[in-house]
């Protein structure tokens, strides 16, 4: 294949994927008087709540995951206690569950005409709130907090099992105590991996819709929603997003930087030994102590929450939607199958181009559609409706919103953009592992361009490929804030189905599509629990 077409679609699959955030900047170019008059009106109403609450929001959930994640993470990596191997994979478990999801579950059954509520003042003779609203921000904090610190526990202990167990030995062997060990040898090891996680963990907290906007929270995300449908303010809406942007945008960078800090620190690790040591083992008061701070996280943000959905979900077996629920289903199955096909396609491809010709064009493009997945779900859907509205106005015989808005080529377009780094990045390591000397056999051989993928190279990746079907399959069947404004008509999904009904007060009906999605994201926590298994 001559290699300028090859080029060309390369800049092409690249410009489709970031046009969101070519569109969001492109709409600063006609700031004018209106355009300020706007942006005044915020910053004098609505942006001074968005920004403190976000800001609150995120210092919070902040501080509740990093607190969270490396507790969790240092006691199974650095102690043995009863129950140790079993918490190594349920901690894992939230990772299942969708903050709003979560979010309502905890509505369910603690607001104030909840079971939990109900049982106490019929119980002990009481009267009034017996407990503090749910709907708040410090109920979007305990949520956040017990369904993001995965990401913290997960990195925290991948970096603390590296290195730490043995220089805490060595430590001990010196002389140190037990809290002089954790306090200056491990905690400064793990502090990029927390410093990773608790930026991913801020991204998915700035990203979420359906949490915010059931507990009646202003932040960012809530506003651009607001903003574009109900004020129906395409200029507001696009302000905001930008703004939101730049916040994840600076996130993204501290996780990055924490990513790099990460590696250097485990390759020199893996240079200076990989002498076992083993952890330290607990008894008594310092076990049950451990066991209880893994226990609470699980407890907390999976149990409880799968068990308020089950209370109403029995209770009203019999009049349940049972032919509604196999429709919404269908309808998740499908985009998420159409999606997660497509985004192994890109995935592929630019796998393979990099693979072959390696340059900076495709490296350009591989970090392009890699940043897909930091851009919010409300960010996306206005900048792919700012130019749809901008082609409709000069002309609008041509039926571009119909096509994007009407069909299901807006929302898998979406999906494309934000998932599409998911499926690249298990392709990526998937080529990382097919030595290079293959590849020169087989041009020996004669064997070159597509020839070379399918017979050499597709065989080795198929796992990987399988794992990136998987993953984006997933994420697909939880996308909440896109797929509510850009899904075609008549095909609600799980995750549209639970929001709605949630924000109807029937929460006793959305515990069946919600307990759908929490078994679909069980999939890849179970083969994540596996592979860490196996390591």
């Amino acid at each position: 294949m001559p290699r300028w077409p090859a080029q060309v679609l390369l800049l092409s699959l690249a410009a489709v994927l970031v046009l969101p955030v070519f569109a969001l900047a492109a709409s600063w170019f006609g700031f004018d008087a209106a355009a300020r008059d706007v942006l005044l009106q915020m910053a004098q109403t609505v942006l001074p709540d968005y920004t403190l609450t976000s800001l609150v929001l995120c210092v919070s959930v902040a501080i509740g995951v990093a607190l969270v994640g490396v507790l969790t993470a240092s006691a199974v990596t650095l102690f043995d206690f009863p129950g140790r191997r079993a918490f190594e994979w349920a901690l894992l478990l939230p990772l299942a569950m969708p903050a709003y999801v979560v979010a309502y579950a905890y509505t369910d059954f603690l607001q104030f005409s909840g079971p939990l509520q109900n049982w106490m003042r019929t119980s002990f003779g009481l009267s009034g709130r017996l407990l503090p609203e749910v709907r708040s921000t410090s109920g979007a904090v305990w949520v956040f907090t017990f369904t993001l610190y995965p990401y913290v526990y997960l990195l925290a202990r991948t970096a603390l099992a590296e290195r730490a167990a043995q220089l805490m030995e060595a430590a001990r062997l010196l002389g140190a105590p037990l809290a002089r060990r954790i306090r200056t040898v491990a905690l400064p090891l793990a502090r990029p991996a927390v410093a990773a996680g608790v930026a991913l963990a801020l991204m998915e907290t700035l990203a979420d819709f359906g949490v915010a906007s059931y507990f009646g929270i202003q932040t960012f995300t809530a506003g651009v929603y607001k903003a574009w449908l109900v004020m129906d303010n395409r200029l507001a809406a696009a302000q905001l997003a930008t703004l939101l942007l730049l916040t994840v945008a600076a996130l993204l960078w501290v996780e990055q930087r924490a990513q790099r800090r990460m590696r250097f620190a485990t390759l020199r690790g893996q240079r200076a030994g990989s002498a076992e040591a083993q952890p330290v083992r607990l008894h008594g008061a310092r076990a049950a102590l451990a066991v209880l701070v893994c226990a609470l996280p699980v407890l907390f943000g999976f149990v409880l929450p799968v068990l308020f959905m089950l209370h109403p979900l029995i209770g009203g077996w019999d009049v349940l939607p049972w032919g509604q629920f196999q429709q919404w289903a269908l309808n998740s199955v499908r985009l998420a199958g159409l999606a997660a096909a497509l985004a192994v396609l890109i995935a592929l491809a630019l796998g393979f181009a990099a693979r072959a010709r390696p340059s900076g064009l495709t490296r350009g493009v591989s970090q392009l559609v890699s940043l897909g997945y930091a851009i919010p779900g409300a960010v996306i859907v206005v900048g792919l409706l700012l130019p749809v509205g901008w082609v409709q106005e000069r002309w609008p015989d041509a039926g571009v919103g119909y096509w994007v808005t009407a069909t299901a080529l807006g929302i898998v377009w979406a999906y494309l953009v934000r998932f599409s780094a998911v499926a690249l990045q298990s392709v990526q390591a998937g080529y990382a592992r097919i030595p290079g000397s293959l590849d020169d056999s087989a041009r020996m051989l004669g064997t070159t361009g597509t020839a070379l993928a399918a017979r050499v190279h597709w065989p080795l990746l198929k796992r990987a490929t399988a794992a990136a079907a998987l993953l984006v399959f997933v994420d697909v069947m939880k996308e909440l804030p896109a797929t509510l404004v850009l899904r075609p008509f008549n095909s609600d999904t799980l995750a549209v189905v639970t929001y709605n009904l949630a924000r109807d007060e029937r929460l006793g009906e959305a515990a069946l599509p919600a307990l759908a999605l929490v078994l679909v994201g069980l999939i890849p926590v179970i083969l994540l629990s596996r592979t860490l298994r196996q390591r």
